[in-house]
């Protein structure tokens, strides 16, 4: 484990030219056989340059073991929004460090509104991969990427269910209460 739960941090976001993107603030919450998990209660903060949004529902956010290339957000309620996967690169955990990633603009989102599961923000990607000049090969891994992960999705394979999601919240909700 690499922090006791409850534990403050920030996980810091940026784009492929370094450049700063968003910053969530999170609690660790623990982790499992699918990666580290870190929980953001009702009225914390995300921001990025321009923008800050406060939290209405909580969340929790998953930095998948073994794998550098998306972070899993499951959304509690109200939101409509359940998952979000933002598509990344160098997803890590440095030893004593914060957890940071490379956004990389696609994302996977399963919606309860009747929109479903899809592939968002692909006209961002387009855009982005010719002004940060993103080498062919992160091109080709990353879309095959959001391909799996949409399918996954789709599937409700763990741990993009519904019994994965409800554990973490669960988990932040656990820490609320004895807070």
């Amino acid at each position: 484990m690499r922090l006791a739960p409850g534990t403050p941090l920030d996980f810091r976001w940026r784009k492929w030219d370094g450049s700063p993107h968003w910053e969530h603030e999170c609690v660790y919450l623990g982790s499992d056989e699918w990666g580290d998990w870190v929980g953001q209660r009702i009225g914390s903060h995300s921001f990025r340059p321009g923008r800050e949004v406060t939290l209405r529902s909580p969340s929790v956010m998953m930095l998948p073991a073994g794998r550098q290339d998306h972070v899993l957000t499951f959304n509690g309620s109200p939101e409509l929004t359940r998952v979000y996967i933002d598509v990344a690169w160098d997803v890590r955990w440095p030893e004593g460090g914060l957890p940071t990633a490379i956004d990389m603009d696609l994302d996977v989102v399963r919606r309860l509104d009747g929109r479903g599961v899809y592939i968002d923000d692909e006209d961002e990607w387009q855009e982005h991969r010719v002004l940060y000049g993103y080498p062919p090969d992160v091109v080709e891994a990353l879309e095959a990427t959001a391909r799996d992960l949409e399918r996954r999705v789709r599937a409700l394979e763990p741990p993009f269910d519904e019994a994965t999601a409800d554990r973490w919240l669960g988990a932040l909700a656990r820490l609320d209460s004895n807070a």
